[in-house]
């Protein structure tokens, strides 16, 4: 390694402690990935680039990015103060996707898997980030066609934003439960909820549910050890579902499928934005919080993925599996009096049915692959901003 790029890396880690040193806790920003599709067929097409073409000069200018593949769009609504302001924003932003693809010919769906688009068709865009990856990670990368929401929550003070990671990584399950919009993919039945989760978290590297690290220390070690060793060449290789983001001073949620709808896409972020903020408190009042090793973690995880909301999780503290739904009721009083305090508490709610479960009803009546996809993009699109 020369000189030049160790003192690249050591520069960010010190802007980044920097960063989370000056950071205001729990601002909020939402990032949502969407599929391109042909509205008429609804496959998978290799359209970003038009897309991208034709967003200088509109209110998308600035939030609108590649991920990945040319058959996909992620949308941002940027950093916001209050939770309020990024719910308005993320309708506000599916408006202004709509009205730049519409015209272009290009449909939209906010599943975590396209349920029968070959992976082998789906392009990876042209830039030097994707490149590098595509390069890494072969078969991998090309397989990863997938579509998630992630939140991101600023958190003051570095150490206390490594432990706050870290003791997210309990309710990792619950969030995907909650979350699970993809039974389909390769043209078949899963038999999973979250068949994204199966795909990206048990493929890449570094990702997945993280080891617990308790200061920044810790985690400056771990992210110079990579560097150090070819690991990773860029710090967004550390794919973890709960991660210290090294760019923003900001504590990064990526465990959840995309969600077809508006409603229960705010619903998904307020619960991350509260659950983050509940957890910083209790870490600074001396609550106790759970501590649970990796392999029990991974329990829950599985059983997330396996049978989302419909399923059941882990109680550690009774020894019992316990319904999933039962356990997200939980959860949501837990954090209630801080979503209320930061005005995200309207907007808390475990649906009747989350899109797995519709999609999983609507195979179990007969219906086709498609009516179900069909009725997904449906969703997307009639969801209103307000």
């Amino acid at each position: 390694m020369g000189d030049e790029q160790k003192l690249g890396y050591e520069e960010m880690l010190a802007q980044s402690r920097a960063a989370f040193e000056a950071v205001p806790d729990f601002t909020v920003a939402v990032e949502e990935e969407f599929a391109l599709l042909d509205p008429e067929t609804l496959d998978l097409v290799n359209r970003f680039e038009e897309l991208q073409a034709a967003a200088p000069g509109t209110e998308l200018d600035g939030h609108l990015v590649g991920e990945l593949i040319a058959s996909e769009v992620e949308v941002r609504t940027g950093r916001c103060d209050a939770f309020a302001d990024a719910a308005a924003l993320l309708g506000v932003r599916r408006d202004q996707l709509r009205s730049l693809a519409e015209p272009l010919g290009i449909g939209l769906a906010a599943t975590g898997t396209h349920p029968w688009s070959p992976w082998q068709k789906q392009r990876i865009i042209d830039t030097p980030h994707y490149r590098r990856n595509d390069e890494l990670l072969r078969y991998v990368v090309w397989r990863n066609n997938s579509f998630g929401l992630h939140v991101h929550v600023g958190v003051n003070g570095p150490d206390r934003a490594i432990r706050v990671c870290s003791a997210l990584r309990a309710y990792l399950p619950e969030l995907l439960a909650l979350s699970a919009s993809s039974p389909f993919v390769d043209n078949v039945f899963s038999g999973l909820h979250s068949a994204r989760t199966q795909i990206f978290t048990r493929m890449f590297p570094r990702c997945g549910v993280p080891d617990s690290l308790q200061s920044w220390e810790e985690w400056e070690t771990y992210v110079r050890f990579l560097y150090e060793t070819g690991s990773v060449t860029e710090h967004t290789q550390i794919w973890w579902s709960v991660r210290p983001h090294l760019a923003f001073p900001t504590v990064e949620i990526r465990i959840c499928d995309a969600q077809p709808d508006l409603a229960e896409s705010r619903s998904l972020a307020a619960l991350c934005y509260a659950l983050t903020a509940r957890i910083a408190r209790a870490l600074d009042e001396g609550e106790p919080l759970p501590e649970l090793p990796h392999r029990l973690i991974e329990e829950n995880f599985w059983r997330a993925i396996r049978y989302g909301l419909s399923g059941e999780l882990i109680d550690f503290g009774r020894g019992e599996p316990v319904p999933a739904r039962a356990r997200l009721e939980q959860l949501l009083e837990w954090v209630r009096p801080v979503a209320e305090e930061l005005g995200a508490a309207e907007y808390l709610a475990i649906p009747e049915r989350n899109a797995a479960e519709r999609q999983i009803a609507r195979h179990e009546e007969g219906a086709s692959l498609r009516e179900i996809f069909s009725e997904q993009v449906a969703w997307h699109v009639r969801t209103p901003a307000s």
